[in-house]
């Protein structure tokens, strides 16, 4: 009964230090995240295996597990720069960006933690000062919003291709300008926009009395055929044929033949 005590101690002690072994193998990776091994006995980071997956995992306690999300992240940015005549422009950017899964371990050996901050803002700044530098105030303003969006990501993608980064897409939210620059371009888009009304209102007008002046000479040829072709005989013929179809009718009327003018004759009724 003495010894037992003796016994048992030693087996407490190597349950507890086997738990605290345990504790420091055991890594869970959370969902939308990866892990990549630093083996401290074994050449540092582990850059030829893929990274650990989502779940649970037991490694030697000596090693070490280094966690990134890998799920799409967004950065937002607000940048001053400058347009093509020097004035100072505030561009509003967001990008979307994760990790490359499969280079995790490249990633962790040169960039680290940090790799945001050392290569992925540095290169959406440098390609928006390129991209905005090519383009007056006014263009971005108005009509090329969408091309520089578009050439800020081919830019800034070329600068990222070789640091295990994968950028989705870049986003400009919005373009600010000067408060004097933004009104003269108000001004003169409104200008622009009120002699468009002017010269549509003059080619509507132009096309109103180029038809009119169309029909009045239509309608002035179709009398002038129909005058030359009336001869006094076929008015005679003609109201000889409406006296006929008079007279037929049941109403009571008094025929005069050959009273009327060139001998078209009159028709008196109870009308």
């Amino acid at each position: 009964m003495e010894k037992l005590p003796k016994i048992g101690l030693p087996i407490l002690i190597v349950v507890i230090i086997l738990v605290i072994l345990l504790a420091k193998s055991a890594v869970t990776i959370d969902s939308g995240e990866a892990g990549v091994l630093y083996k401290t006995f074994g050449g540092g980071v582990v850059t030829d295996e893929p990274p650990l997956g989502e779940g649970f995992h037991v490694i030697a306690p000596w090693n070490k597990v280094h966690v990134y999300e890998v799920r799409q992240q967004e950065l937002f940015e607000k940048m001053k720069v400058l347009s093509s005549n020097g004035l100072e422009i505030q561009i509003d950017a967001s990008a979307w960006y994760q990790p490359v899964y499969g280079e995790l371990g490249n990633l962790h050996q040169t960039l680290g933690e940090g790799y945001l901050q050392r290569v992925i803002q540095p290169a959406i700044r440098s390609a928006a000062r390129s991209v905005v530098g090519r383009y007056t105030p006014e263009q971005l303003y108005s009509s090329k919003r969408d091309a520089i969006q578009d050439e800020i990501f081919t830019e800034t993608k070329k600068i990222l291709e070789k640091q295990y980064v994968q950028l989705n897409e870049v986003l400009v939210r919005d373009v600010t300008l000067p408060n004097t620059i933004k009104e003269a371009i108000e001004r003169k888009l409104r200008q622009e926009q009120e002699s468009l009304e002017y010269e549509f209102r003059l080619v509507t007008a132009a096309k109103e009395a180029e038809k009119q002046i169309i029909e009045a000479k239509g309608k002035a040829d179709a009398n002038k055929i129909l005058s030359a072709s009336l001869t006094d005989k076929i008015l005679q013929d003609k109201g000889i044929e409406a006296t006929i179809k008079l007279s037929e009718s049941s109403n009571s009327k008094v025929i005069v033949i050959g009273s009327g003018d060139s001998g078209m004759p009159i028709i008196l009724g109870n009308q």
